[in-house]
């Protein structure tokens, strides 16, 4: 070994491209010095802070006496050294208010106190200059991912109170979110949302609304390439990346039988005049919630008499149930409501068997018309049943209302000209005192609307 060899300093080694072979002292001191003063500058709070404060007060309430730990995540690995983009969980971004920008690893700690608990959120700092991990550290080096927020301007931010994640003891009685009462609290937390959420909720819609518009102006495009469908992906996936954090669920762009599959996501298809594009996307902002819309449009700009039939069949489904929203009725209600319309339609169509009480027409729908919506697109998840699918609707309630028909390519109950077509409208719905407001109304819903809506940009040359 070689005199210069013995005198390096010694960092981390691995394989990966992202790893630093030993530096000399010399080095490390040349990085780690002669940079300009940064001057920290504490953030006014956020909006969402007074909203977060309250969210933790009524958490609180359910756990007296005991620490309750609310860990945001780590990073996901995707292959090798590289991993996914970060987000955190749902429950630690809406009791913290800290959304798109929280850091890998930080926890919110509820510690019990007379009357309550005091919360504090420990996340680990950014490396300091003065230190190797500033360029040889992948994960929390500023030269690999950029400044990290101090804990005074998180503190200030969010109005709660930060500390160094390696000063964070796991106790052995913590309760955490693997525990089913603590993850169904935080769930049944956000079934009624507050005034900063409905705003959050319409600014989603409003964007999304946007990328459709963009991905009606790239028909033309998405015509001309063999994968036409990615094409519709990619344009919506950009205006997400745009105006939020990035699609709240993995884009559905189903061109011609592939919109019979509900969950297409694929996207590897041609978008062929003549068919039906079935969009079904929503941009999450960087406060993590999340719109969920779906439109169905005539690819040459006009629907055949066939496409039209089931389309506005769904569309009076979906009118039908949203005429029922009111605070008062059961979540249930709503996809009642909806099945109805379906079960009339396909029978008057000859599609069902002799009547018996058998729900045939679910060949057709086999989905549910409704689940609640914010920060996760099916939100609330681990709500109890008689909160959720039993439960009543409350004004500030946030849900999806999207029927649809389904007719597989290959349905020998159906006739020829209506296998491969596939249709689903959704919107965003919020409970209101009185009944309820659309949010994705702006969105063109009726066939003739849809048709002008793709004409129009047909004939712009866009």
């Amino acid at each position: 070994m070689t005199d210069s060899a013995q005198s390096t300093h010694e960092v981390e080694i691995d394989n990966s491209n992202r790893s630093t072979t030993p530096q000399s002292d010399a080095f490390v001191e040349y990085l780690s010095t002669q940079w300009a003063d940064r001057p920290e500058t504490l953030p006014e709070a956020w909006p969402v802070a007074v909203h977060a404060a309250a969210r933790r007060r009524a958490f609180s309430a359910h756990f007296p006496g005991e620490r309750v730990v609310v860990a945001a995540g780590a990073m996901k690995q995707r292959s090798n050294d590289t991993f996914y983009q970060y987000r955190a969980h749902s429950a630690f971004a809406h009791l913290t208010g800290w959304g798109s920008a929280s850091e890998p690893g930080a926890v919110l700690v509820f510690e019990p106190r007379d009357g309550g608990h005091d919360a504090t959120v420990y996340f680990r700092e950014r490396a300091g200059r003065d230190s190797d991990e500033f360029f040889a550290n992948p994960e929390i080096g500023e030269f690999w991912i950029g400044p990290r927020p101090s804990l005074e301007q998180v503190a200030a931010a969010l109005g709660v109170t930060t500390a160094p994640l390696d000063a964070f003891l796991a106790g052995r009685d913590d309760r955490t979110l693997d525990d089913h009462e603590v993850a169904r609290v935080a769930s049944e937390l956000r079934l009624v949302k507050d005034a900063y959420e409905l705003a959050q909720m319409q600014s989603a819609v409003d964007a999304t609304a946007q990328g459709f518009d963009d991905v009606l102006a790239a028909l033309p495009r998405a015509s001309a390439h063999p994968r036409g469908e990615r094409v519709v992906e990619g344009v919506f996936n950009q205006r997400a990346r745009l105006e939020g954090n990035t699609v709240g669920y993995e884009t559905i762009a189903a061109s011609g039988p592939h919109a019979c599959t509900l969950h297409w996501i694929q996207n590897d298809g041609a978008v062929r005049e003549g068919d039906l594009l079935l969009l079904d996307a929503g941009v999450e902002l960087d406060s993590l919630y999340t719109a969920d819309i779906t439109r169905t449009v005539p690819i040459s700009g006009a629907f055949t008499d066939v496409q039209r039939r089931v389309y506005d069949a769904v569309l009076e489904a979906a009118d039908a149930a949203r005429a029922i929203v009111r605070p008062g009725i059961r979540f249930r209600d709503v996809h009642a409501a909806a099945m109805e319309v379906v079960e009339r339609r396909t029978r008057e169509w000859g599609f069902l068997p002799e009547e018996d009480g058998t729900a045939y027409y679910r060949r057709y729908m086999v989905h549910g018309t409704s689940h609640h919506l914010g920060m996760d697109v099916h939100d609330c998840a681990q709500a109890r049943r008689d909160m959720y699918m039993d439960g009543i609707l409350e004004p500030g309630m946030v849900f999806t209302i999207e029927p649809g028909l389904y007719f597989q390519p290959d349905d020998l109950t159906v006739p020829e000209e209506y296998r491969g077509i596939g249709v689903r409208i959704e919107d965003d719905i919020v409970v209101t005192e009185s009944g309820c407001i659309n949010l994705s109304a702006e969105i063109p819903r009726t066939a003739r609307e849809v048709e002008a809506w793709v004409q129009g940009y047909r004939g712009s040359g866009s």
